[in-house]
């Protein structure tokens, strides 16, 4: 039965405390919403398999009178993806539930919540950016990498999707008759560290994203798009810290070399995922203080948990990329 999924607590506020941990969770789920989703339900294998059909060559040979071509056999390629599970969990003791003035449940179903999403965020993260469709700022390796992204690197990777007939992931927004709105064109997503922002804001054509014409970026945490990209920043794209080359005007952890920051540029279809979204996909855990167990005999302990399981998996890697490039400092 349900109850004995969620611990001690009854199924409505089991019920109450999955909705709050999703609330919690989704704003921190940038790639959650980018790429294919499939979810794997309960009592189901840990595999999850992606099939694109790919595309035929042109049939630019005449037909013979009479004859009937030979035809195609259509080239299947499967992509797998084997789930991996993550979890934790905080632990309250009777002595808090009791004595305690803030709402101590409601509070570590909150940083709980944070703290899933941003695991299988950085999960997620680490598998696309080992892509192998690599651009860099300057140079030929990452350890040359010493300057910002400029508008030229961005169109030397978009024109490469465009060759291969990536699609746009985001809609175009229509021009408006209110005061000081851009349209903004369907386009692909860029996505970045805080700290390569302002970099990407000095790009000439920079467009706010407060400034677009339907008032509604594609994400919440969209900055802004030049041309047809859209720029949307995660503390999880973290940097390979003094990865390039010498750091001149660039931040430098150390001081001495630059950090290098992995840009994801990604079209529509590029990677597929599970997604952290229903109960088949997150297993939030509850147990109250107070219920005696064996090993916890006079209850002094309960607990806050989470699990999940979840992977990701690049599908088409020329319809994504990865530019490494370096942030200037400040």
């Amino acid at each position: 039965m349900a109850i004995t999924v969620y611990g001690d607590i009854t199924p409505r506020t089991a019920a109450y405390a999955v909705a709050q941990l999703l609330k919690r969770a989704l704003p921190y789920l940038v790639l959650e919403k980018w790429g294919q989703a499939y979810p794997i339900p309960s009592n189901s294998t840990k595999v999850a398999k992606f099939r694109r059909y790919e595309a035929l060559p042109l049939a630019t040979t005449p037909l013979s009178e009479g004859v009937t071509p030979s035809g195609k056999n259509p080239v299947v390629t499967d992509y797998t993806a084997t789930l991996a599970q993550y979890g934790d969990f905080v632990i309250i003791t009777d002595v808090i539930m009791d004595t305690h003035e803030d709402p101590v449940l409601q509070q570590y179903m909150q940083i709980i919540a944070e703290q899933a999403a941003q695991t299988v965020e950085s999960v997620r993260f680490n598998i696309l950016k080992a892509g192998t469709n690599v651009f860099y700022a300057n140079g030929t390796v990452r350890t040359d990498v010493n300057t910002a992204i400029t508008l030229g690197m961005q169109r030397k990777i978009t024109r490469a999707f465009k060759r291969q007939n990536a699609g746009y992931i985001t809609q175009q927004t229509a021009s408006s008759p209110s005061y000081g709105t851009l349209p903004t064109r369907a386009g692909y997503i860029g996505y970045i560290h805080p700290d390569v922002e302002n970099d990407v804001r000095a790009i000439s054509g920079f467009k706010d994203a407060v400034n677009y014409a339907s008032q509604v970026p594609a994400d919440e945490f969209e900055i802004g798009a030049v041309e047809d990209t859209r720029y949307i920043r995660s503390t999880v794209a973290t940097s390979f810290a003094d990865g390039g080359g010498a750091k001149g005007l660039m931040v430098s952890t150390t001081g001495v070399l630059a950090d290098v920051y992995p840009i994801l540029f990604f079209a529509k279809d590029a990677y597929g995922l599970v997604p952290l979204k229903g109960k088949d996909s997150i297993t939030p855990m509850v147990k109250n203080p107070n219920q005696p167990v064996q090993g916890d005999e006079l209850g002094q302990r309960g607990f806050v948990s989470w699990k999940v399981m979840t992977t990701a998996v690049i599908l088409n890697q020329l319809w994504m990329a990865r530019l490494e490039c370096a942030a200037t400092e400040l």
